[in-house]
């Protein structure tokens, strides 16, 4: 169940901070919504309050990201507990960077050509339902009543989008259909180095099995420690930081 409290200001105010101390899981964001007069921000915290949050496995978007790299990652990671080093990595640390400083970024002038009424930032959520959870840079409202996940990736794009990069924005379009109950239907991203170029995904209900099927697979890996099989994309092995000992 997600339980839902709001303080509001209004004209553009700063970003508002709450916490609800009694909360298991909690994240406040910014919510902001157009009108024809003003703009009013206001903060919204969503709760998960089901009594198996602190013992079920919960999958979040950079796990699936492992998964989709090779499933073999996932029981390296969280059965044999063995890191990857990632934390050194000149990407992931940019990304990082972006991710923290993503408020900043200016595209209203392509929120608006894509139909966008209003926007969420930062807002966490969990699905007891698919044992999912995460933070999505943002919640976009738009024209036609649906909405959709906003994605910032300190990447160029490179003429396509990846398989990683369409499931993650399908991730988080599962997270929104969940807590908002409101039809997704397409998820965007931002390409930080290609000078903040948007790009639409279409998010269809297969795609929503297919990811489901994945985060069981997850799941079943992790509870059970089985040896799954490796990736099919025999190239990403050369580079993996795992070689030595994937047999």
């Amino acid at each position: 169940m997600i339980k839902e409290s709001v303080s509001v200001s209004v004209n553009n105010s700063r970003e508002n901070r709450q916490i609800d101390a009694n909360s298991d899981e909690r994240q406040s964001q910014t919510v902001i919504q157009s009108t024809d007069t003003d703009i009013s921000t206001y903060t919204r915290t969503y709760t998960c309050t089901d009594s198996d949050t602190d013992t079920a496995v919960y999958v979040t978007a950079s796990v699936l990201l492992e998964y989709l790299f090779c499933p073999r990652f996932i029981y390296f990671m969280n059965c044999l507990c063995i890191d990857q080093n990632e934390d050194k990595r000149f990407k992931v640390l940019k990304g990082r960077e972006v991710h923290e400083g993503k408020e900043r970024i200016n595209i209203d002038y392509l929120r608006r050509r894509i139909g966008c009424v209003g926007k969420e930032i930062g807002v966490y959520m969990t699905s007891a339902e698919y044992h999912i959870k995460g933070e999505v840079d943002e919640v976009l409202t738009l024209s036609d009543g649906t909405i959709a996940p906003l994605d910032y990736k300190y990447a160029e794009y490179k003429e396509t989008i990846f398989r990683t990069q369409r499931y993650q924005s399908v991730f988080y379009g599962l997270l929104i259909k969940e807590n908002f109950g409101k039809e997704v239907n397409r998820g965007y991203i931002c390409y930080v180095r290609s000078k903040n170029l948007l790009k639409e995904i279409q998010i269809t209900d297969k795609d929503f099995i297919e990811l489901r099927s994945m985060i069981d697979e997850i799941i079943d890996i992790t509870q059970k420690g089985y040896y799954p099989k490796g990736t099919k994309y025999k190239t990403q092995c050369i580079d993996c930081c795992y070689r030595n000992i994937c047999v």
